[in-house]
């Protein structure tokens, strides 16, 4: 792996196999904010460059797992000097990929692993406790945006660090949860296409403004025409998965005892019985892509004061 990387940055590349504890919540428990349940130990690599203290970057995977995206991604981020961690949520758990339905019923749990990696590298020697931050894409798109939430900080959050920013890539949007405006203060950045027809941008587009209405320091970039996995660039020609189960047109609400309803009847949410439909399309879009990066990294530089 390291043969990829310069011959200067690659001497000093640290590389490293870590496991944490998280645990084995459904979607419910972790919106009614339960905190026991069963232990899991789950595993990430973590990937130090250059000297010293150095900022990192927690990153989630879509759900299909560790895939090429992560790899450039981290990559990318090393080669600014960031340190990352790519945690594996699905392995230890059983799954090769998270199922879709129902909404979040795994996904959420992905939150809690979030937190549980950062409370890890905040004792890490070589990492600087201030600067961690967490990037998701698709599937973990969901946990990069939602740790920036008070109620899941308070709850699940480490007591020795809290993330300095939040990224997410084509991550949906459609359910909408309880006091998902109260945000920390630090920047919270979305980029999806608007031809996504995994990740609507409509949704994404009224969470910004309910966040911006709040105060929060958010921004929501649309990529015309850009589709699901725009920075996949192994991705040569566009592919449609015919079988694949989306929530796209789903308008999705969190009620008052954690429970996923139906916005429009308040009913609990049922995929067998509405607005679930198979079949959507990926596709690289190297303008998308490009840009994407070229944000992250401009952002990045700042938000980590890096020297470069």
């Amino acid at each position: 792996l390291l043969l990829a990387f310069p011959g200067g940055l690659r001497a000093q590349m640290r590389v490293e196999v870590r496991a944490f504890e998280s645990l084995m919540l459904d979607g419910d428990a972790v919106l009614r904010g339960e905190t026991q349940g069963k232990p899991v130990e789950l595993a990430g690599v973590l990937r130090i460059p250059g000297k010293g203290k150095v900022p990192a970057m927690v990153v989630m995977h879509p759900s299909s797992g560790i895939n090429p995206i992560v790899e450039e991604w981290e990559k990318e981020l090393n080669a600014m000097g960031v340190a990352t961690f790519a945690i594996d949520s699905a392995s230890d758990r059983g799954l090769e990929r998270f199922p879709v339905d129902p909404p979040q019923a795994s996904y959420m749990q992905l939150i809690v692993d979030a937190y549980r990696a950062l409370g890890m590298l905040a004792e890490h020697p070589r990492i600087d406790a201030k600067r961690i931050g967490v990037i998701g894409f698709s599937m973990g798109g969901l946990p990069a945006r939602a740790t920036s939430m008070e109620r899941f900080r308070k709850i699940y959050g480490p007591p020795n660090a809290e993330f300095a920013v939040h990224i997410s890539l084509y991550g949906a949007c459609n359910t909408a949860f309880r006091s998902d405006d109260k945000v920390t203060p630090r920047p919270i950045r979305m980029f999806v296409g608007t031809d996504d027809d995994f990740a609507p941008v409509g949704p994404c587009r009224d969470l910004t403004a309910r966040l911006k209405s709040a105060g929060a320091d958010v921004v929501l970039t649309e990529f015309p025409g850009a589709r699901h996995y725009f920075d996949a660039a192994y991705l040569t020609k566009p592919v449609h998965v015919p079988s694949v189960i989306t929530r796209r047109n789903c308008e999705l609400v969190e009620g008052e005892r954690g429970q996923v309803l139906d916005a429009r009847t308040h009913k609990l949410y049922d995929p067998a019985a509405f607005c679930t439909e198979k079949g959507g399309s990926v596709a690289y879009d190297e303008a998308a892509a490009n840009a994407t990066h070229a944000a992250v990294k401009a952002l990045l530089a700042k938000v980590f004061d890096l020297k470069q």
